[in-house]
């Protein structure tokens, strides 16, 4: 089960969100808009994690960490939604979805473009399972600055390890990788099912036993 994070009262914020006030900023596409309303009931903005309130340095790539709880209509919620919130918002944003006494964890690896723009660049979004809405939550991990919290609080929501010496962007971009290989073994557990000519299979059977290799060297 994944680490939830208890943040200090000094860090609260507690502000609802007007959704109005995110499509000021992130212009999203009526379908998108429509989705908020079907799937969205209220976004607070929980705390804010910042040198004030958490007594930590910030670093030029994550000045504040955002923390989100978005109240749910429905147990889905479209990604687009959240990258439309995380559009809206250019510092790093942690999501927490709440939905009928569950709770569950969603957050991007957000980082400012290398061109030196007010752009941010946002990964692919992982998820930890649902879980009591009232489950134990640990103190924030000790670290130095922002970024290593950041860091700290992204890796309980990444289903793999990180790696001694590996940097956060080369483990998120090991993370969307595994991701696409998995996606490719499925595809080929799909064909490998399906077909019936015996040379074939021989073909997709050492098709797979390669993908799961390089499935596992992205996991290890």
């Amino acid at each position: 089960m994944a680490v939830l994070f208890e943040c200090p009262a000094s860090a609260a914020f507690g502000r609802v969100l007007p959704k109005s006030k995110i499509y000021e900023h992130a212009e999203p596409s009526s379908a998108v808009k429509e989705s908020f309303i079907r799937q969205v009931e209220k976004i607070v903005w929980q705390y804010k994690l910042s040198p004030e309130t958490v007594n930590l340095k910030e670093t030029e790539a994550v000045p504040e960490i955002q923390i989100f709880s978005v109240l749910l209509r429905t147990g889905d919620l479209k990604t687009e939604i959240l990258r439309c919130i995380d559009n809206a918002i250019p510092l790093p944003v942690i999501f927490e979805l709440l939905y009928e006494g569950k709770r569950k964890v969603v957050a991007a690896y957000k980082r400012p473009a290398e061109t030196g723009s007010s752009k941010w660049i946002t990964s692919e979004y992982f998820e930890t399972d649902w879980q009591p809405a009232n489950s134990f939550r640990q103190p924030l991990p000790m670290v130095l600055n922002l970024e290593a919290l950041y860091s700290q609080l992204l890796g309980s929501v990444f289903p793999y390890a990180s790696r001694r010496d590996e940097t956060l962007k080369e483990y998120v971009e090991r993370l969307e990788l595994a991701r696409s290989k998995q996606k490719e073994i499925e595809k080929c557990q799909v064909k490998l099912r399906k077909e019936k000519q015996f040379n074939r299979k021989v073909d997709l059977n050492s098709q797979l036993r390669n993908l799961m290799r390089e499935m596992e060297g992205l996991t290890a």
